[in-house]
């Protein structure tokens, strides 16, 4: 199994935890992952705003993944959902689909539609699969309460993004309990953790990750599990600046799932990326037990 890694922007700058203990665990199921270099931003940004400028520099992407002939695999939810509607965006035509075929062909590159777009999640749930997982698991967790978040991007509008159903997910869900954690249903499990208006409205942002946080824990939640750098921004980042500002009493730490994966997969503290999280997370090591 082999993809071209797409770390997007906020990753290898904000979150370097979530490269190292994705390149750890997929090393552990002989994943290879191909680094290449000329990846440049998904698009997101400029997606309500400029729509050809958005196209050319996610579609600039999935062209470079078709001339290396590799699907590409992104961590991001944001980089997955603006990545998957380039990709419907381009099956129909229109003029300024054949302006970015054209900029695209001066640039050496042409896309074909012939690769996709895979979530982390997706890989290790329908590439991978449960039984791979559990021959590669030598520990669990027992006890362990996890609020799974699902975030925006990658389940709507489910028809493009094709990522579960975004009603009723359980993909997350189901990875979670693999490793001997209970995903527990919570009642704010798939509204927005506040991160889009971080920098645009604080206070807004604040109150719905703290509106997150109050549900996971009436849920009896020990930790939020993500798989998203925008959402780990929030509940580590942001929910620490919370914390020392004294705007909320409560805490709940997030995990990023290939750390809490990596954990039952004797993966060490330092590959995976432990002590990056802000919010200290090395107490969910009380709840592995030997297999």
């Amino acid at each position: 199994m082999e993809y071209g890694l797409f770390l997007g922007c906020q990753i290898p700058a904000r979150v370097n935890q979530y490269e190292l203990s994705t390149r750890a665990v997929l090393s552990r199921l002989d994943v290879k992952l191909v680094d290449i270099r000329q990846f440049n931003c998904c698009g997101y940004p400029m997606r309500n705003s400029d729509q050809k400028a958005f196209l050319l520099s996610a579609v600039r992407n999935l062209a470079l993944a078709e001339k290396e002939d590799l699907d590409i695999l992104v961590l991001c939810k944001c980089c997955y959902g603006s990545l998957k509607a380039a990709q419907h965006l381009m099956t129909q035509e229109g003029d300024t689909q054949r302006e970015v075929n054209e900029m695209l062909e001066n640039m050496g590159l042409r896309y074909e539609g012939r690769k996709n777009v895979r979530h982390i999640l997706s890989v290790l749930y329908h590439e991978i699969g449960a039984d791979a997982l559990k021959s590669r698991i030598s520990r669990k967790f027992k006890g362990l309460k996890i609020a799974t978040h699902y975030g925006c991007h990658a389940l709507r509008p489910s028809k493009i993004t094709e990522f579960d159903d975004p009603v009723t997910p359980s993909l997350f869900d189901e990875l979670v309990n693999l490793t001997g954690a209970t995903s527990v249903e919570w009642s704010s499990k798939l509204e927005c953790c506040g991160a889009p208006l971080m920098g645009i409205n604080d206070d807004l942002s604040t109150d719905l990750t703290r509106k997150k946080i109050n549900s996971g824990k009436e849920a009896e939640a020990d930790f939020f599990a993500t798989a998203c750098p925008y959402c780990q921004i929030q509940f580590d980042t942001v929910q620490n600046m919370m914390i020392t500002d004294q705007e909320t009493a409560d805490c709940l730490a997030s995990i990023l799932y290939p750390q809490l994966l990596g954990m039952c997969m004797g993966i060490g503290e330092e590959a995976l990326g432990i002590k990056m999280n802000q919010i200290d997370i090395s107490g969910i090591q009380s709840f592995l037990s030997e297999e």
